[in-house]
């Protein structure tokens, strides 16, 4: 699973530029992306029964609608988040943030920071320069 890690300043442009790039990495494989929240925390929809049973002690809460699944994971670990879409057969893995860990990055904007392999790229300049990131291999 190739990692590509997405920072910048916040609002720099991160998130569009994500979603761009998602259905140019999509003609070659299954993608998922991971964002860190930062110094905010994700809300859990109250009131509904798949954040009781996580707020009851459920390790994993998973809810399924026509559509898709959604899961509240008692795990805040970035290796941990990596192995299960590892073991989800994802191809690439976009992370959004996490500025401080050492995969090769893309900068958005003008953020000085180590290992950074392309700035401001287009969507089809990653493509063409996938080499440059690393595989994720556990």
């Amino acid at each position: 699973m190739k990692i590509i890690q997405v920072v910048g300043r916040s609002n720099s442009g991160k998130t569009t530029f994500i979603k761009q790039l998602i259905p140019k990495l999509k003609t070659q494989g299954r993608v998922a992306v991971i964002k860190h929240l930062g110094d905010h925390e994700y809300e859990l929809e109250v009131g509904k029964d798949t954040t009781g049973f996580f707020d009851a002690g459920a390790d994993i809460s998973v809810g399924i609608d026509a559509h898709k699944s959604v899961a509240a994971i008692r795990n805040n670990s970035l290796e941990s988040a990596l192995q299960l879409l590892f073991d989800q057969g994802m191809n690439f893995t976009v992370i959004e943030g996490f500025k401080q860990r050492a995969f090769p990055k893309i900068v958005i904007g003008d953020l000085e920071t180590d290992q950074c392999v392309l700035t401001n790229p287009s969507p089809d300049e990653v493509l063409e320069s996938l080499n440059a990131f690393e595989d994720f291999c556990p």
